[in-house]
């Protein structure tokens, strides 16, 4: 695997509901086509294309880069996320899912806790005492359809073993979410909200999210609806089933919702 060398690993997150995040990895195998990470780099000239974006890169001094940068903050994190522009469990890649599992395993050392966003499949050994109980891990799952992940998320894991290995890890106890985002308006692609809903419902968290960074969006002429209805849809499922939940929806035209309960930022 391509390796690459890093000055710094550790950085405070500006998404509100993150806290410190790690990147650990250049570029992401799973390819998905509406990744705004990778649209970012492209069109800044960090990297070339798509093509050059799914052929990831190691960080290859991210351990002592880790060890470093823990002593010096210890004393201001609260967590650490995986990750925010890759992905900890990339499909097909044993040298990324270990380095992960590494660093998980220094940061819980030192008593800082992990969330963890993954399109891959989890490894059964977080359940074991190796791993903090404090850990937070999570799946993005937009679309139940096959078709959509062919399109969409070619190199991903498939979708019922993404959820079948969040599951396992629910069920040995561990806090589990789902992020919902980017959630798709339906000239996009269609699905039964409630069904995606009843399929994550044994999880503790929620984070849903509109669609961005694509003018069949904006040309959406029930955008606003959609997205207020699927954030009340979601809101009422939660509350009914103790689950937590938050809303992301990206526009001024929803400015004014965000103290009707139905926004937690």
């Amino acid at each position: 695997m391509q390796t690459i060398k890093r000055k710094h690993l550790l950085y405070k997150s500006k998404v509100n509901y993150g806290d410190y995040c790690i990147n650990h990895v250049q570029g992401c195998a799973h390819g998905c086509t509406y990744c705004y990470e990778m649209k970012s780099k492209i069109n800044k000239g960090k990297i070339k294309d798509y093509k050059t974006w799914t052929q990831p890169k190691i960080v290859e001094n991210a351990l002592e880069l880790l060890d470093k940068e823990i002593s010096r903050l210890k004393e201001k994190i609260k967590w650490v996320h995986f990750c925010f522009s890759t992905d900890p469990f990339i499909c097909g890649q044993k040298e990324v899912a270990d380095l992960t599992l590494e660093m998980i395993v220094r940061l819980n050392n030192e008593d800082i806790r992990c969330t963890v966003l993954t399109k891959g499949i989890y490894p059964e050994e977080l359940a074991t005492e190796k791993y903090s109980r404090a850990n937070e891990y999570g799946i993005t799952l937009v679309l139940l359809d096959p078709e959509f992940q062919k399109t969409f998320e070619p190199g991903a894991s498939p979708l019922d073993k993404r959820l079948e290995s969040l599951k396992h890890l629910h069920e040995q106890g561990l806090k589990t979410w789902v992020s919902i985002e980017p959630y798709p308006t339906p000239n996009i692609f269609k699905q039964d909200f409630n069904k995606l809903l009843e399929k994550v419902k044994f999880v503790d968290k929620i984070i849903f999210g509109s669609w961005n960074y694509d003018k069949r969006v904006s040309e959406y002429k029930g955008r606003k609806e959609f997205y207020l209805n699927c954030s009340e849809t979601l809101k009422k499922f939660c509350e009914k089933n103790g689950i937590e939940f938050h809303v992301k929806i990206k526009g001024r035209e929803f400015e004014k919702f965000k103290n009707t309960g139905i926004f937690l930022t």
